[in-house]
């Protein structure tokens, strides 16, 4: 299993060269956060669960986290990828092998531990609980229980969490370059009398997920997304820097 080596120079640099990334390959970056996960406790951790889409859903954790939260974040990645990528380690990253289960039971015990330290900020384990990318469209959505065996393992240590439906889209509209969408809904608190099981909190989680996603491609195709800040803006369309260029030596009127 590899572990958590924070680092605060890999996280600075991080920060720059995922902006960079964005700024290079999306026309923009637009994110909906609920007032009530921005206010959430901080002495209580939290989980965000999300749909696994994309490549880049490592980067906009990290991207979301600076932006709105004061967290510790965490992240877990399939062991075989986190190898090959160990830089991972140093912003909060650990590994899962679910081909080995005495292995899993490690993690799931030492995401507990991570989410239950002492801490003047929030502990935030962002968790894929799909175990791999699958197309944002493909139903049934089916998660493992991972998320809520770690939520199960917490309150034994405290006396709540909280869990957060996040999900993604990415989107071609009127640019050259896609959209990406990110939606963050209102927390939810379990407390340590109140968890009804494993099975049921994963079932709840996956129907949880479907219904946000529904919900977020119904905004993009309708054209309401109001509500959503741009966290980052890439370059124009060829065709708009050629209007400007066009405006600016007067081969077209405004």
């Amino acid at each position: 299993m590899l572990t958590v080596r924070r680092s605060k120079v890999y996280t600075r640099w991080f920060s720059w060269y995922s902006r960079r990334q964005f700024r290079k390959h999306f026309h923009t970056v637009r994110v909906s956060v609920s007032p009530e996960t921005l206010a959430m406790e901080l002495r209580f951790p939290v989980i965000f669960y999300c749909n696994h889409a994309y490549w880049w859903d490592g980067f906009w954790s990290q991207l979301c986290t600076e932006e709105f939260f004061r967290q510790n974040l965490y992240i877990i990645i399939e062991y075989q990828q986190l190898v090959k990528h160990r830089f991972f380690t140093r912003l909060g990253a650990f590994s899962i092998d679910r081909s080995r289960p005495r292995s899993a039971v490690q993690t799931l015990d030492y995401a507990a531990e991570c989410l239950t330290q002492a801490s003047l900020k929030q502990n935030a384990l962002w968790v894929f609980p799909q175990g791999m990318i699958e197309h944002v469209d493909k139903q049934p959505i089916r998660f493992f229980n991972g998320a809520s065996s770690i939520v199960s393992r917490v309150l034994q240590r405290t006396a709540g969490i909280y869990l957060v439906s996040v999900v993604s889209r990415i989107e071609y509209l009127e640019e050259q370059r896609p959209d990406l969408f990110l939606s963050f809904r209102g927390p939810q608190f379990i407390e340590r009398y109140g968890f009804s099981g494993q099975q049921v909190l994963t079932q709840h989680m996956q129907d949880e997920t479907i219904e946000h996603l529904a919900w977020l491609k119904e905004k993009i195709v309708s054209g309401n997304t109001r509500g959503f800040q741009v966290l980052v803006r890439g370059a124009d369309s060829v065709n708009k820097r050629v209007d400007r260029l066009k405006l600016f030596t007067g081969l077209r009127k405004q």
